[in-house]
Parts: C-alpha cells; structure tokens; sequence
C-alpha cells in the first residue's frame, strides 16, 4: 500500500524545508550546523504539521545519517535500545522523538548518556511548551527552538511543488487546481501542512478524469475532501471578509451572540489565525482605554489559542469575544494616534522644541539644545509647566477622552488636574 503524499513528501534535505526559515535559511542556526557537519541534540516545538519531522528528516538527508522515529509515549525502552546499538554500529543516529514531553523517567535516564556522548542526536518533536512541560535534565543538554506556524504563502509552494513532483508527489497525474480552492485547502487547516496535502491526495484520487484525461479540482472536491465548508459563496470571495467584517462590528455593537456566531463561522472554515487578528485589533480599537485589562485578557486568550490550536482554541476566543461585547467602548486611543498621524503627515510636525532636542553630545549647549530643559521629578507631583509641542501645533490635543468605563474616566480626571495645574502656573 502506497504510503500517503505528505510522508512522500517529506524532505531529503534542507533546501527542501517549507518555511521555517528562522532555523534553516541562510545563516540560520539549523543551516549551520548541517553544513558545519556539527548538529547538536535538540528540541523542536509548535503546533502540529507546521514541519518538526520534516526539518528532523532533512537534517538526517543533508548529513546522511541513519534516521529513526520513535514516540515517547507509545515506544519502549527497548525501542531506545536498538536504537542505541544501531549507533554504536554506525556511529551516529539522528533519533526523532515524538511527544518528547511525555518521557518517563526510565527512558530518560537511559538517554542521557547517549546525548553526552553524541552517538545519538536527538531530535525531540512536542506541541508543548518544553520550558513547563519537560524535564530540566534533558533541556539543560539540548537546543530548543520554536517553529512558527505556516503561512499562506508557505503552503501554496508545498501543494504547487507536490502536483509537479513526478517521483513522490502527483506529478504523473494531470491536475488541475482551481484558485478558489487551493485557497480553501491553505486556509481551512490552522496551517496543518500534513492535513492539506493528505487532503490534495484524497480530491485527486477521488475524482474521475475528463475525456481529456484532465482531473479538475474544484471548490466543492476540497470541501469534501477535508470537510470543510467554504465561508465565500459568493461570485466575488466577498462573503469571507464580510464575515470578518460582521464579527468585529458586532463585538464593537456589544452583541455577544451575533459575534459568537460569527466567531463559529470564522473557525469551522478553519480561519483561527483570521478571528485571533481580528479579536486583538477589536480589543484595542474598540475597547481600548475603556477596559485595558480586557484588552490583555484578549492578548492572553489569543496567545493561548495558538498554543491549543483547534478545536480546543474555541473555547479562550469565546470567552474574550463575551468579555469584550460587554465591555464599555473607546476608541479614543486611535482617533488620537490618526490626529496625530494627519497632521505628520502633512508636513506640519517637523520641528521639535529646543528644550526637548538631545544634549548628550559636545557642542549640543553651542546650538541651544537642551539647555531649558526642566526635570519634571524635580518639581511637585513630578510635573512642570513647559512646552512639548512644536510652536505651530502648541494648542493642539490628540486625545480627547471618553467617559466610558472607569479607567478613561480616572485618565479624564489626571488630564484635567494637569489642565489646572498649568492654569495656576500662568497665574503664578
């Protein structure tokens, strides 16, 4: 039986890794050790199907070392075992060790000695994070590096090299893959490159060929194929940024049940790097000073979303899209940012105040920088009256706070002391 297109796909070596390129590119830790011929045990970690043992199997290809995949969880100690004969055989085997988080203390000790010697380089693979979820013993004798999460661009390079590759891929097939749906299979997968290319597989294999022997993938093949749902239904691919689009206006309209729905469409198409954006640039934009702290238990949810993936990532989205619909709203914060960014851009804020230039330099006194300059924290309440905007916009005020929520309210109130405090400085 032919085994499935991503395990043919896997690469011989390091030029053929997809993304990742902060380990493998040019220069890059990963790259170096492999042309240096001095790899070092290591732990690799980030969501499932993002390339941990691609990069393992491409390491074992460029340095031509015997390679073996075993699993923490499921291999015995006597898996471990020939392994380790093997390398005393051979010399050195590169071992990847899958759900390296889950190894018990026997195999563990059994380990380390292999990993001082060097007659095995260990290639440990976990979606966890190893600094919690793994023993300091076998951290403190490898590498740890985090793999990101593919994108879009990344992706669409696998399945386009995967249909022209005549040897393990499909190339001996004549395919043909509509946009539409090559953008459903890079999307609707949380980035998971395994998942997409076991489902190109499936939607080749299962469709029948035309009279001209042209075996065409549409829309409908890759969503029966990965059991998806495309969120475009549309002529024009509206429908996927209109969803976008609903899902942020109706956290900003404090509707938590029409933002939910939302949220549900977002992920059953598989869109959970789209609503963690959106859920973040809605906490600031939206909430922003009205209730920071909902804004920062939207950057913890998000973060925690990331680490779970899907279906689990459901659940911490959903609790800080409700938090943040019925939360008060601001968004002065931006509208103060886009006043100040008019006027730099139009040309009106190129001077800076004398006071207020670097003097940290000989010859700063000579031109006047600096000189005036009043230390705030030398004076009562840590504040001073003196100019910070440049002549021309002296008057000008960016931020004009909401009396939304506690927290503006309390910056409303500093804001008007300070206000006062200048009055009485003029007085004086």
């Amino acid at each position: 039986m032919q085994k499935p297109l991503a395990y043919r796909m896997r690469p011989t070596n390091i030029d053929e890794v997809v993304g990742q390129q902060h380990l493998v590119g040019p220069h890059k830790i990963i790259r170096r050790m492999v042309e240096a011929k001095m790899l070092s045990s290591m732990i690799l970690y980030g969501p499932p199907g993002i390339g941990k043992t691609s990069i393992a199997s491409a390491i074992a290809g460029s340095t031509k070392y015997a390679f073996r995949k075993l699993n923490a969880a499921t291999d015995s100690k006597k898996d471990l075992q020939i392994v380790a004969e093997e390398a005393k055989m051979s010399g050195t085997v590169v071992l990847l060790l899958d759900e390296i988080h889950r190894l018990d203390k026997t195999k563990q000790d059994f380990l380390l000695p292999l990993l001082e010697s060097g007659s095995i380089i260990l290639i440990g693979a976990t979606t966890e994070n190893p600094y919690i979820n793994i023993s300091p013993a076998i951290r403190s004798r490898v590498q740890i590096f985090e793999l990101h999460p593919l994108d879009s661009a990344d992706l669409k390079k696998a399945v386009k090299r995967a249909l022209n590759d005549d040897k393990n891929g499909l190339g001996k097939y004549n395919v043909e893959l509509d946009e539409n749906a090559l953008d459903l299979l890079v999307n609707s997968t949380n980035g998971d490159l395994r998942s997409i290319l076991n489902g190109l597989e499936l939607s080749v294999l299962s469709t029948k060929p035309d009279e001209n022997d042209l075996i065409h993938i549409d829309l409908q093949a890759i969503e029966e194929s990965i059991q998806r749902k495309a969120i475009s239904a549309d002529k024009n691919g509206d429908s996927h940024y209109d969803v976008i689009s609903a899902f942020q206006k109706s956290i900003r309209g404090s509707d938590p049940n029409a933002a939910l729905l939302y949220l549900a469409r977002l992920l059953e198409a598989g869109e959970l790097t789209s609503a963690i954006r959106r859920l973040l640039v809605c906490a600031y934009e939206d909430v922003g000073l009205a209730n920071p702290q909902a804004c920062t238990r939207a950057v913890s949810a998000a973060q925690v979303a990331q680490m779970v993936g899907l279906p689990e990532a459901r659940i911490p989205l959903a609790d800080a899209v409700i938090d943040l619909c019925l939360c008060p709203k601001s968004n002065s914060g931006m509208a103060a940012i886009d006043s100040a960014l008019a006027d730099v851009r139009s040309g009106h804020a190129n001077s800076i105040p004398d006071d207020l230039k670097d003097a940290h330099y000989s010859g700063a006194k000579k031109l006047g920088h600096g000189i005036d300059y009043k230390y705030p924290h030398n004076y009562p309440n840590s504040w001073v009256d003196q100019q910070y905007l440049p002549d021309n916009l002296v008057n000008k005020k960016y931020y004009q706070p909401n009396a939304t929520g506690k927290y503006e309210q309390a910056l409303n109130m500093r804001l008007q002391q300070i206000q006062e405090w200048k009055k009485n400085s003029k007085r004086g």
